[in-house]
């Protein structure tokens, strides 16, 4: 048999030769345990022991190990991607919880598929139709829709649906939020108790149950401290930095303009800034300021941001755990997780009260 000559030279660089894929076999060598142990790891389904747990991850991270998605699919008969719609993707708040999301499904060799609402619950159908048939093998919701009938023909075929932040009425789901009421009702006692006594409030769209618990939170506080709930001093905004900032303006309008603002949201906040601003208004001189939500930039902000704190990223690892566990067990209990929303104090609130 003749020999083939030697490939000649063109002088030009020749691409670098691809890794061999690490092997579950590897894995498996590295950290001491059964392929099988390796599987069920990489799989996220059965009992292994924590401390068996951490020994394969490790391994696997050490030897950069990826596992075969398509395989995988094959084999668990169901799509290793999730379906996750917000309304706005250009919010720091969503974009927190996005990364919490990520930084579960990444674990359990998930991927999600992101759909931006713009909060138009047309726009929001289009995305759970088309999301569905890519065979998303489940949902994380932010919902823009006030019925429940479109989430509950995801579930009729079978996809589970957290709802995040925003509840729907009437919808059996696993569901995360935060503690909305509690957390304006302890900003608005502090301004309270800094000497405020007309405080205005900017709220969110009295559809979403969440503006509704944030109002209901004003209310509380001032109903505790036997002051008035002026309706003058009450806003409906729209949850946008144009809203926060035509309220702004609008309350300092007033014969007796308020002497501190709460804004329930945090592109209200920076709306309202922008008006005080504008408005040659010193804060907290003569104006105090608290915002809910409290985000990267609040600090950047003169004077920084005294805000409500949501925990994004934990609000994100909460709703992807509780997702994955409905996979697991479709049958379990719906489960509501609330979380904490602690006072961070600064500088927007002042520390000279005024009677």
């Amino acid at each position: 048999m003749r020999s083939r000559p030697p490939r000649r030279s063109t002088g030009e660089p020749q691409p670098p030769a691809l890794p061999a894929r690490v092997t579950v076999r590897q894995v498996a060598a590295a950290a001491g345990v059964s392929t099988a142990t390796v599987s069920r790891v990489m799989a996220g389904e059965g009992h292994v022991r924590e401390a068996l747990r951490r020994r394969v991850l490790d391994a696997a991270t050490s030897l950069n190990y990826r596992p075969n998605r398509a395989a995988r699919s094959l084999r668990v008969r169901r799509s290793l991607t999730v379906g996750v719609i917000i309304p706005d993707i250009q919010n720091f708040f969503f974009t927190g919880i996005l990364r919490g999301i990520e930084h579960v499904l990444e674990r359990e060799a998930f991927t999600f598929l992101l759909g931006n609402s713009d909060g138009r619950a047309e726009r929001e159908r289009v995305y759970l139709d088309t999301l569905q048939s890519e065979g998303a093998a489940g949902f994380i919701v932010v919902p823009s829709q006030r019925e429940p009938d479109g989430y509950r023909d995801l579930q009729r075929a079978g996809l589970p649906v957290v709802t995040l932040d925003r509840a729907v009425r009437g919808l059996s789901a696993d569901h995360v939020t935060v503690t909305n009421q509690e957390g304006v009702r302890a900003a608005v006692a502090h301004l309270i108790a800094l000497g405020h006594r007309r405080i205005g409030y900017v709220g969110g769209p009295p559809g979403l149950n969440v503006a509704r618990e944030r109002l209901a939170g004003y209310e509380q506080a001032l109903q505790e401290a036997h002051l008035p709930v002026d309706r003058a001093l009450v806003h409906a905004g729209n949850f946008q930095q144009d809203g926060g900032l035509a309220a702004a303006h609008a309350l300092m309008e007033l014969p007796s303009p308020p002497t501190a603002l709460f804004l329930a949201n945090n592109l209200m906040t920076l709306g309202a800034y922008q008006a005080l601003h504008e408005r040659r208004l010193r804060i907290p001189r003569h104006v105090a300021v608290v915002g809910f939500d409290d985000m990267p930039w609040a600090t950047a902000l003169q004077p920084p941001l005294s805000a409500v704190a949501q925990p994004t990223f934990e609000l994100g690892v909460a709703a992807a755990q509780l997702l994955l566990s409905r996979l697991s067990d479709p049958q379990r209990p719906f489960r509501r997780v609330v979380l904490e929303t602690p006072l961070i104090v600064r500088g927007s609130c002042g520390a000279n009260g005024r009677k």
